[in-house]
């Protein structure tokens, strides 16, 4: 089939101008849409992320706390859920020399090597012995991952920070250095940014 065709008095018609130009119509309008559908994407991506700020900031305006609860020599005691990685059954573990007294010691978790840290020595509680149900609670900051041994893990709650007391009498000296409150229920809320960040805790896997 021939490109051109001509009828007397009128000009020739180009179907290869014509096929090129609606080729070209079609690439134009189909990087049209791809620009469109990416300034969508990126749209959607924008307000999600302000929406992910927003109920982060609903969150924080709301006041509350969310606890993991878990015993202690007897004692309830809870950590924010914003610093736990995860909470690990304690099955074996590996003692390691000249450490403190309160290293229990190195726990393998999917080939990391963490610290364990007993904090009933720590805070000088009366200790238990080890039992089925003891459980390593992963403390997780930017800079440090470790775990702290529960005697067993009592469940999850959500606190009104208003409910939280910033002291108690009863504790005193080194347990008070690392409390963030105690709720009206007696539940003692320890500070796991500090207990992170402390020197005097951090063992490195290595020593």
């Amino acid at each position: 089939m021939e490109n051109k065709q001509s009828l007397p008095g009128k000009k020739a018609i180009d179907w290869e101008e014509i096929r090129n130009r609606i080729k070209a119509s079609g690439e134009f309008i189909e990087h049209e849409w791809k620009l469109e559908a990416e300034a969508r994407k990126k749209i959607l991506e924008a307000r999600a992320a302000a929406l992910a700020r927003e109920m982060k900031d609903e969150e924080d305006v709301d006041g509350h706390l969310n606890v993991v609860e878990f015993l202690l020599s007897y004692e309830t005691y809870g950590l924010e859920s914003v610093y736990i990685g995860e909470i690990y059954p304690l099955e074996e573990y590996t003692p390691v020399p000249c450490t403190p007294p309160f290293v229990l010691g190195i726990i393998n978790v999917r080939g990391k090597i963490l610290s364990v840290i007993d904090i009933r020595k720590f805070f000088e509680l009366p200790e238990k012995g080890l039992t089925g149900l003891n459980q390593v609670i992963i403390l997780r900051s930017d800079k440090m991952e470790f775990g702290i041994l529960a005697d067993s893990i009592t469940g999850v709650r959500r606190i009104p920070a208003r409910e939280v007391q910033p002291s108690l009498p009863t504790l005193t000296g080194l347990r008070a250095d690392y409390l963030k409150g105690v709720t009206k229920e007696g539940l003692v809320i320890l500070d796991a940014d500090k207990i992170l960040s402390d020197p005097g805790i951090i063992v490195h896997e290595e020593a």
